[in-house]
């Protein structure tokens, strides 16, 4: 009977590694366009790339100038679910801007976020 019991042990070790983990990350902004701290000229579209897939419904992003004004941007998020493309009604005027997003992962989880960039 004693060599049954490494044979359990091993049998556990087993059953718990191929057990099914639930996902613990979630999704990260991993790139943008324009890039964070950059100056660029003016843009028509911002691009907005995540980690993971993103739920739409709960999923967009706002461009707001230095006097707290937004900018019309209708946006939509790609079909791997990974990015959100956002059109601008029209190209923004010189100055300094911040994109604040906010997202829902897949797993539910809700997430935000804000980087600024200047147009030249």
């Amino acid at each position: 009977m004693s060599f049954l019991r490494p044979l359990a042990s091993i049998g556990l070790v087993a059953a718990v590694s191929l057990a099914p983990v639930a996902a613990q990350a979630h999704a990260r902004l991993v790139s943008a366009t324009p890039a964070a701290k950059s100056t660029v000229a003016a843009p028509r579209v911002v691009t907005l790339t995540f980690s993971d897939r993103v739920a739409p419904a709960f999923s967009s992003f706002d461009v707001v100038n230095a006097a707290g004004a937004k900018a019309t941007v209708r946006t939509q998020v790609s079909q791997d679910g990974k990015t959100i493309t956002g059109t601008l009604a029209r190209p923004l005027a010189a100055g300094a801007y911040v994109v604040n997003w906010r997202i829902a992962s897949t797993d539910g989880h809700r997430m935000t976020g804000s980087y600024d960039f200047t147009v030249r």
